[in-house]
């Protein structure tokens, strides 16, 4: 267990006016605060009423102050936790209080760190409680509960320990070629790769629905002035969040609405209509346009279907600069030109069809996006998961893949051995057995201060 010197506070309830207001403490000075200011003598895990008390005797507030001592604690050292009043106010001042011992600021999600680096929790753990405050939904909620109680660390320990029993037989059979071993036709390594890539499969899968339900996805609204795409946003979002007008060009910025469909978060994203122009104001909503398209996950591309016929697709994508992005055509405006609402798979373009006036093929268009990006609605066993998971398991997994191409052509056992230890050692950045500090860093910034 690393020893960490200084003693941290925060406040532990969110901002505004409550019934209770806690503030934590976190390390070896934190008994020694606690019993100055209560003027008690604290026994561990009891609920002690006590007043809060200055230096110069006056009282701040009164209620009750628990103390966990090391190593059975949240973060693995001594915590205290002041129970007072909620008022923003009185912990302010409170805190002040505890601060004057030489106590530090705790930073965002420093308590989570140290529950990390004390060896109580890894890091898909502690990711997990950042998740589970912010989950938009039940069910995104208890993938993080998941998450929590370790389903997605064993995941992957269990898949590291599968590419570590195959290293050992392959450097094993290298080390010893008295054996003679013939890789190609060794069907115990063939076998254990095919175990290990299956795995990875579920894994993706998993980890593809929990990154779905914690982080959704950015779906962008585009297409010429007065498509239709500000209609569509009310649609999607069930409100008026848009200004809708005959008037081409009413949209000048981008507007942004979260909504869920079935559990799935979409940040729904209107742009300004693309175009030439010569209206300063607009070429700015058009250039941010252009933005949003760039870190889209979805692209809902809106064309009136009575200018549907006349449009170049292949052009309209060269020319927005869609690229490699999930791409839906949608027709608007059928209440007009009469034409069936709901899904075209028959063209080079998926399309659906829809009106955002009157909400015709709008629920189909939902389920299109759904299985488009992979989220099953009501997924059991799903874990938490983010972006940063799915990028090393598909890095584990091309190493897993390059290997074992290496094995099948040159019969390059010490090759294969080489990308599974690699493969292994990206794995283990997952639940930061592994993991740069610049990277820890990053991930527990995002959390809340007394978290």
């Amino acid at each position: 267990m690393p020893h960490i010197a200084d003693t941290i506070a925060a406040i532990a309830t969110p901002p505004g006016k409550g019934g209770v207001g806690i503030i934590r403490i976190s390390g070896s000075e934190a008994l020694a605060v606690a019993e100055a200011i209560s003027k008690k003598k604290l026994k561990p895990r009891y609920a002690t009423y006590a007043s809060f008390q200055a230096k110069n005797n006056s009282i701040i507030d009164e209620g009750l102050i628990l103390y966990f001592p090391s190593p059975n604690s949240f973060t693995g050292e001594d915590v205290i936790e002041f129970q007072g009043h909620g008022g923003p106010v009185i912990l302010d001042v409170l805190l002040k209080e505890i601060l004057s011992y030489g106590v530090r600021m705790a930073r965002a999600g420093e308590f989570s760190e140290r529950a990390f680096l004390n060896d109580k929790m890894d890091l898909t753990q502690a990711e997990a409680i950042a998740d589970l405050i912010n989950s938009g939904s039940e069910q995104a909620a208890l993938a993080a509960v998941n998450s929590l109680q370790g389903t997605f660390s064993s995941a992957i320990n269990t898949l590291s320990e599968k590419l570590i029993k195959l290293r050992m037989y392959v450097e094993a059979s290298i080390d010893f070629p008295e054996e003679e071993i013939d890789f190609l036709s060794d069907n115990k390594i063939s076998a254990q790769l095919a175990d290990i890539n299956q795995t990875f499969e579920y894994l993706f899968k998993q980890a593809q629905q929990g990154c779905l339900l914690q982080e959704g996805i950015n779906v962008v609204i585009i297409g010429k002035p007065n498509a239709g795409k500000s209609s569509l946003l009310n649609q999607l979002s069930g409100q008026d969040s848009a200004i809708v007008t005959d008037i081409a060009g009413t949209t000048r910025d981008v507007l942004k609405e979260f909504i869920q469909i079935d559990g799935l978060p979409l940040h729904l994203i209107d742009t300004a209509g693309l175009r030439e122009t010569d209206d300063a104001v607009e070429k700015v909503g058009v250039a941010r346009a252009h933005k949003e398209i760039e870190k889209a996950d979805f692209i809902l591309c809106l064309i009136d279907a009575a200018e549907f016929s006349g449009i170049d697709i292949e052009d309209l994508i060269h020319n927005w600069n869609i690229k490699d992005k999930q791409l839906l055509l949608v027709k608007n405006k059928i209440d007009l030109s009469g034409e069936k609402a709901g899904l075209d798979s028959e063209q080079q373009y998926d399309i659906i069809n829809i009106s955002a006036k009157t909400g015709s093929g709008i629920d189909e268009l939902k389920t299109y996006i759904k299985k488009k990006v992979g989220f099953e609605v009501g997924t059991e066993g799903c874990f938490s998961a983010r972006r940063r998971h799915m990028d090393a398991l598909r890095r584990a997994y091309e190493l897993v893949k390059s290997g074992e191409q290496q094995l099948q052509t040159f019969k390059a056992g010490e090759l294969l051995a080489e990308d599974l230890n690699q493969a292994q050692k990206i794995l283990s950045e997952i639940t930061g057995e592994f993991t740069a500090d610049d990277l820890l860093g990053e991930i527990f910034s995002n959390f809340c201060i007394g978290k």
